[in-house]
């Protein structure tokens, strides 16, 4: 026992002098200074003079003997430990919140307003399109899109997702308008400007289509045809019921599994829960509450089931990457992270 008293009291003593260190170079708030500072004594005198805290002990009916006192301060320290960690976690949510909204309005604010204000007036279609290092791939895409489909005006929209090769000058040549992010937050982030920039343009009707060349523009009008007509509020193209490149089978066989898991989980029969290429009206789109930065085809989809869109999967075809390195992670990250966009966002 005297070793491990003296053992704390060395950590202990350690533990005090990093937090004074840091807090001379202003590397924590004086708060988190007062905290360690408490916590640091703390053990200190626990491993000094464990005799002043016998009355705690007794309060409590911790009696000497039998180790029944060094479960009492394992206890205590469990206890202090969760509330620290929750404390932790909290000014983490709050610095990645305000980060989010930081890109968010960077993003939106460095959008071409003055190239948009030059588009025709009328019944539009903003095709919004989250591109990060896709210079050789973007201009083709845009090229191979409508520029009206039944007297809506065709509008693209590349968000450039901190591209360091050129993505933001290639879509401008092509035509779009494009909104650059100061850095790389995930398809999800550059979506939400995305949907932002469209609803400021007056959009009717917004698709998004993947900038890597694996969508087919030529199918636009199929995939926005039943938002038109009034049967749909959101229509999600799937490659299960038309055609695709097959790729990796892990890949393949993921596609199959989550959409399993969002039918279950919504009572609504989806194919393919992870596409990219989908219509959603723009009174829809004001409804959704989006948060995830990455892995958003599955959270667009819960949402949308969430107000009670109506929900209609028309068949597209989905190609294999014309060029360039794909930016998914490897398959087994991919899938954890997907199920944990899944989980969150259900959870609401």
């Amino acid at each position: 026992m005297l070793a491990l008293r003296i053992l704390g009291g060395l950590a202990a003593a350690g533990f005090l002098a990093v937090a004074m260190l840091r807090y001379r170079h202003r590397q924590i708030s004086r708060l988190s200074l007062i905290i360690s500072a408490v916590l640091g004594l703390g053990v200190l005198l626990l491993a000094i003079a464990p005799s002043l805290f016998n009355p705690l002990f007794d309060l409590l009916h911790f009696r000497p003997g039998s180790g029944r006192r060094l479960t009492a301060v394992l206890l205590f320290a469990v206890v202090i430990l969760f509330a620290l960690v929750i404390r932790m976690q909290s000014y983490v949510d709050s610095s990645e919140r305000s980060i989010r909204l930081l890109v968010e309005a960077l993003g939106t604010e460095r959008f071409d307003w003055d190239a948009a204000a030059k588009v025709p007036a009328g019944h539009r279609i903003v095709v919004v399109s989250p591109a990060h290092n896709e210079a050789e791939n973007v201009g083709a895409v845009i090229h191979a899109m409508p520029e009206d489909i039944e007297g809506y005006r065709i509008v693209p929209v590349v968000i450039d997702d901190g591209s360091t090769d050129g993505t933001g000058d290639a879509a401008r040549r092509a035509g779009a308008l494009v909104a650059s992010l100061p850095i790389r937050r995930g398809g999800g982030l550059a979506l939400r400007v995305g949907y932002e920039v469209a609803l400021r343009l007056g959009a009717d009707i917004v698709v998004t289509i993947d900038a890597d060349g694996q969508h087919l523009p030529e199918e636009m009008p199929l995939l926005v045809k039943p938002i038109m007509e009034g049967q749909a509020d959101h229509v999600n193209g799937s490659r299960m019921l038309g055609e695709f490149e097959r790729g990796p089978l892990v890949r393949h066989a993921g596609v199959h599994f989550f959409s399993w898991v969002v039918t279950i989980l919504t009572g609504q029969r989806v194919t393919d829960v992870s596409s990219g290429y989908r219509a959603t009206g723009a009174e829809t789109l004001r409804k959704l509450v989006l948060e995830q930065d990455q892995f958003w085809s599955s959270e667009v989809l819960i949402e949308s089931l969430r107000h009670r869109a109506r929900i209609v999967e028309v068949p597209v075809t989905f190609l294999t990457r014309r060029g360039g390195v794909s930016k998914k992670p490897k398959s087994l990250r991919y899938g954890w992270h997907f199920t944990k966009a899944i989980a969150k966002t259900w959870l609401r």
